[in-house]
């Protein structure tokens, strides 16, 4: 096996030329049948040996996107791909666009280190449980391994649910509740059911970067409303609620995302004294509650999911793979959600509902999670000391979860901290990415989880110092 040649930054050269043909066949620069660059013109411009070309040109062509013509050079092959908003403009700038972050945290090899992720690593994760319920499940009946489930979703577990929400303090009956197929669909369901085009809708900043890009595809007006240690300011989303008369608030209670933070009593009670006197709708968010090691306060708990939708799932805790999430909601928004549900995506997940509610009856979920919150709460503890061994500066110490927010040294831009990381196999979470008036520049969400190997501080070490 030929050695490759390595740059200083540590990706191969011929990626690097690979890389830029695929970016300019992308940009519609080059179309099919058109020639590429020679192999002489195109090394002296990109500073590389003729040898790293030929081999770059070479496998292109072995993936089928160009073609050799012998004495005539190298041609596109390919036929275009439909035109992508995501390939429009620099591709620099797209890196700290948060579904260009999530598609390098998705679609990355294990040789990555991938801290700015927000789930847990794979090892983590309860596999032997995993397949004892998977023999069991299979023993079902042949409906639950074939039929479509029912618009509500698996009864049995529903009414779990409800149990394991009154331990929050959440009266939810099992009619009040529906499965979804992630925390995300749970979200999608509810901006269609309640926020028209160009209505405003209020987030934290920052917030978890998925919602802005949910609400986008919404065609929403977002407003972000600043997070402190307590949760919303106050002052500021009184404030918003005058100017913009939003819709809908969507936020975290408890392990906020990315902070950590977890609202106060106090603030939850004069947040919900607005949001009943300007008609604003809350959905709260509670992918992390089985990360908690206290129980923080729960807006739907105070209450009474009248203007609050409460939202989970068990893709975080339990497994990505097993699309499982669910909506407590007012009685009377249940039909016409399972109706929207069942316009968007018919079925409910039957198989991924018994898989789950083999998990909780069994004991394994809640053993999975004593472990898990234990793990969290040392590597939280040596991921921060290690940090600030670096002058990364965490925001606050989280009570709990994974996400540790952090304040770079000054001078350092995440963005570009994060484009270089890249480099190094390291996918970084940048602070505007999070939020929404990008005020955020100079953080990192680093996922504490995701902070066990000992390279991901060498490399910062040697980044920072660059």
């Amino acid at each position: 096996m030929r050695p490759q040649t390595v740059d200083a930054d540590g990706e191969t050269l011929i990626a690097r030329v690979m890389a830029t043909i695929r970016n300019r066949i992308a940009g519609r620069s080059l179309t099919p049948g058109a020639k590429l660059p020679s192999i002489r013109g195109f090394a002296t411009s990109l500073k590389v040996s003729k040898s790293t070309v030929v081999e770059a040109y070479e496998r292109l062509a072995a993936e089928g996107l160009i073609r050799s013509r012998p004495g005539s050079g190298f041609f596109v092959a390919a036929p275009l791909a439909p035109l992508s908003l995501a390939e429009i403009g620099p591709q620099v700038e797209r890196e700290v666009d948060p579904l260009w972050i999530s598609r390098q945290a998705l679609e990355a090899d294990g040789d990555f280190l991938k801290p700015g992720c927000g789930w847990l690593p794979a090892q983590w994760m309860p596999e032997e449980g995993l397949r004892r319920a998977l023999r069991t499940v299979a023993r079902a009946s042949a409906s639950t391994l074939v039929d479509y489930g029912p618009p509500l979703g698996l009864l049995p577990l529903r009414a779990l649910l409800a149990r394991r929400l009154a331990q929050h303090g959440i009266e939810a009956s099992p009619e009040q509740i529906m499965l979804t197929e992630s925390g995300t669909q749970a979200i999608d369901l509810l901006c269609r059911f309640l926020v028209e085009p160009g209505e405003t809708v209020l987030v934290d900043d920052p917030c978890y970067f998925n919602f802005h890009a949910l609400l986008r595809a919404h065609q929403a007006k977002i407003v972000g409303i600043p997070n402190t240690p307590a949760g919303p300011d106050i002052e500021r989303f009184a404030a918003a609620l005058e100017e913009h008369r939003p819709r809908l608030y969507i936020t975290n209670s408890a392990l906020h995302n990315p902070t950590g933070a977890t609202l106060s009593p106090l603030v939850a009670h004069r947040l919900l004294k607005l949001a009943d006197q300007a008609g604003l709708t809350i959905v709260e968010d509670d992918i992390f509650a089985d990360f908690e090691e206290a129980p923080a306060p729960r807006l739907a708990a105070f209450d009474g999911l009248e203007r609050v939708v409460h939202i989970g799932s068990f893709s975080k805790s339990l497994s990505a793979a097993v699309r499982c999430g669910f909506i407590a909601a007012p009685r009377q928004w249940i039909e016409p959600l399972a109706d929207l549900k069942i316009a968007t995506s018919f079925g409910g997940p039957g198989f991924a509902a018994e898989l789950v509610l083999t998990l909780l009856k069994d004991g394994s979920y809640r053993k999975h999670m004593e472990t898990v919150r234990q793990r969290l709460s040392r590597a939280m503890a040596e991921t921060i000391g290690r940090l600030r061994a670096l002058d990364i500066e965490p925001w606050i110490e989280p009570q709990a979860g994974m996400f540790v927010w952090c304040r770079l040294p000054d001078g350092i831009d995440a963005a570009e901290l994060a484009r270089r990381a890249l480099a190094r196999n390291i996918v970084l979470a940048p602070g505007n990415v999070f939020s929404q008036a990008q005020t955020a520049g100079n953080f990192l969400r680093f996922n504490v989880a995701q902070c066990e190997d000992e390279r991901l501080f060498r490399e910062l070490s040697a980044l920072l110092r660059r």
